[in-house]
């Protein structure tokens, strides 16, 4: 009897814990594409610079594209971050997301541009876009602007993903009004801890007041690195807090992300059997798992 409990005790597979301390689950193949275009539209929000935003953008983008998905990208930083980081100069763009904004003869097709990767498109920007938080001010249903601009083409696009600018201002407010989730990168740092609090406030009044179907996606932990105590603390208090709300999968700190951006392209094809190529796969596998009806 001993004997076959052993051998029991001895078939059952051992958990896998993932970085953030809790079992990792299967996440399985991938589900193909519903055929249907449901334009979900989630935005990448943190107040704070240099977390990964544009990043997390370009590569899930292109991770979700190689599963089979049309995926549409939305530069809404002035600084044009993200179109430099797929080859874009923005100084020599003669109509961006601004012109979509704010003049009614530009169309959408004459902004959008096809990018590296197939199956993703790209709404360039530049500095132009730092005038339109001051110009949308006078406008009626300002905080609606890009909700509207992004409405004829919804249907188009399996998923829509919103680079937001380091800020809560008029840019960030619309990005989250247009928006069906929220996803929100987070680097394993101190400060970029305390800011979260501040940044779920705005998206609590979005939706009382802006958006009612806003929903947080989750919370996706950057720049980890796992020989350091601080980082590994740092994400343990983010699993403390928000629990079920932190996505499985966290991106390592490597140098092969700012070489993409050099390059113009995103990490699943620049080193596609990269570390962080792999990581964004498995975030575009639990994307989909946590939004089944894409």
């Amino acid at each position: 009897m001993a004997k076959e409990a052993n051998q029991l005790f001895e078939s059952e597979p051992a958990e896998v814990l993932g970085p953030t301390g809790r079992p990792l689950p299967d996440f399985g193949p991938p589900p193909p594409p519903s055929g249907e275009s449901s334009g979900l539209t989630i935005a990448m929000c943190n107040q704070k610079g240099g977390v990964g935003k544009t990043t997390t953008t370009i590569n899930l983008g292109a991770a979700l594209a190689e599963l089979g998905r049309r995926v549409l990208l939305v530069d809404f930083d002035p600084q044009g971050s993200m179109s430099v980081g797929l080859g874009i100069n923005p100084h020599n763009l003669e109509h961006s997301v601004y012109n979509l904004l704010l003049e009614r003869g530009v169309s959408i097709a004459e902004v959008v541009r096809p990018t590296v990767v197939q199956g993703m498109d790209l709404l360039p920007s530049n500095i132009d876009l730092s005038a339109a938080e001051v110009q949308l001010v006078s406008e009626v249903a300002r905080e609606q602007t890009l909700a509207r601009t992004l409405a004829p083409i919804r249907g188009e696009y399996d998923v829509i993903l919103i680079d937001c600018a380091p800020s809560l201002g008029l840019l960030t407010v619309n990005a989250l009004t247009a928006a069906d989730r929220v996803m929100m990168p987070l680097e394993c740092e101190f400060f970029a801890l305390r800011g979260i609090a501040l940044l779920q406030d705005t998206i609590e009044k979005v939706q009382l007041r802006l958006n009612p179907k806003l929903e947080v996606l989750g919370i996706l932990g950057t720049m980890f690195d796992a020989r350091t105590i601080h980082s590994r603390e740092v994400l343990d208090r983010v699993v403390q807090a928000f629990g079920d709300q932190v996505f499985h999968t966290v991106i390592r700190r490597t140098i092969k992300f700012p070489e993409t951006t050099v390059a113009g392209e995103p990490i699943t094809s620049y080193a596609s059997n990269s570390p962080g190529a792999q990581a964004y796969r498995q975030l575009a596998l639990e994307v989909l798992h946590r939004c089944p009806s894409v």
